[in-house]
């Protein structure tokens, strides 16, 4: 398996269905979570989260430094999933980085990276309105960016809606990947 992009809007299931495809894909997988806990409510997702990896996954926390990162993961792990690229971005951007630099030295580091798979996680933030002002535009314009780079790099190329994956590029995903179901009363 080679790389995967995962792309979907908020809580349309793209994690879950990126968890799976990582437990399929490989023994011994490794969750790379660029998320910093800067608030309360923040810290009790991230705890909430590392719970449920736990027994799966070994969990590697890095929000600036995803390329070295990854390929440090790759030395002991077979599958990285990378959740999420939005989150990394919106790091880059407030410590005053160069996201297109880093953009690029992530394509590197994964063409590079051929004993591991890496799953990238992000949000699909270009389907809404323009935003009405200008960081949020280029934030957007990176994110739309990266995707395209990606994607274009990447083997495999999903696009999650209310936990259904859509095949964008690559080979549909095993049925044994659907989400299970939810039943409410």
């Amino acid at each position: 398996m080679g790389h995967v992009l995962v792309l979907g809007g908020a809580r349309s299931g793209k994690t879950g269905f990126a968890e799976r495809l990582a437990m399929r894909a490989g023994s011994h997988p490794a969750y790379l979570a660029t998320a910093e806990a800067l608030d309360a409510e923040m810290r009790d997702r991230v705890l909430t989260h590392q719970q449920h990896r736990a027994k799966v996954f070994a969990t590697i926390e890095e929000p600036i430094q995803l390329s070295a990162a990854i390929a440090n993961a790759a030395k002991a792990h077979d599958v990285i999933l990378v959740d999420c690229l939005t989150l990394w971005i919106t790091n880059l951007i407030v410590a005053d980085e160069n996201v297109a630099g880093a953009v690029d030295e992530l394509l590197a580091t994964l063409v590079e990276t051929t004993g591991s798979t890496v799953i990238l996680v992000s949000n699909e933030v270009g389907l809404g309105i323009v935003p009405d002002n200008a960081m949020s535009r280029m934030f957007r314009d990176l994110a739309g960016a990266a995707h395209q780079r990606l994607a274009e790099i990447c083997d495999d190329a999903y696009f999650v809606v209310a936990g259904i994956p859509m095949v964008m590029k690559g080979k549909a995903p095993e049925a044994a990947i659907a989400p299970p179901r939810v039943h409410e009363a």
